[in-house]
């Protein structure tokens, strides 16, 4: 793992995280479905946001647990904060908003959050 950079679509809001890029989780739940999100987890410690806190829009739903951020000039969730399973603080970087990696190239992992409801 190695530091990355990543960004919404017009570039308000950026961070730095240290991130595995090499694989990734679809999930099929009415949000990332709807998104196409390739996600991938960081402890909370490991992000930095750079810019663009005054950009984010938070959204909740389903179980109120997970804070979908969006910018809300460009509408791009780069990220979400929410807690592991042992109740640690964790990321879910869309790894579509790393700067410079091959999409192709990841490894996904389906995640059946349909159904978790």
């Amino acid at each position: 793992m190695s530091k990355k950079m990543g960004s919404c679509h017009c570039g308000k809001v950026k961070f730095e995280v240290e991130i595995d890029t090499a694989k990734g989780m679809e999930c099929n739940c009415s949000m990332c479905g709807r998104k196409g999100t390739i996600l991938s987890f960081a402890p909370d410690a490991q992000f930095k946001l750079i810019s663009g806190a005054d950009f984010l829009t938070d959204y909740y739903f389903g179980k109120k647990t997970i804070n979908h951020s969006f910018c809300k000039v460009c509408g791009v969730t780069a990220f979400a904060s929410g807690k592991a399973p042992d109740g640690s603080l964790v990321k879910a970087v869309n790894l579509r908003c790393i700067d410079n990696i091959d999409i192709g190239a990841i490894e996904i992992n389906h995640f059946d959050g349909k159904n978790l409801m």
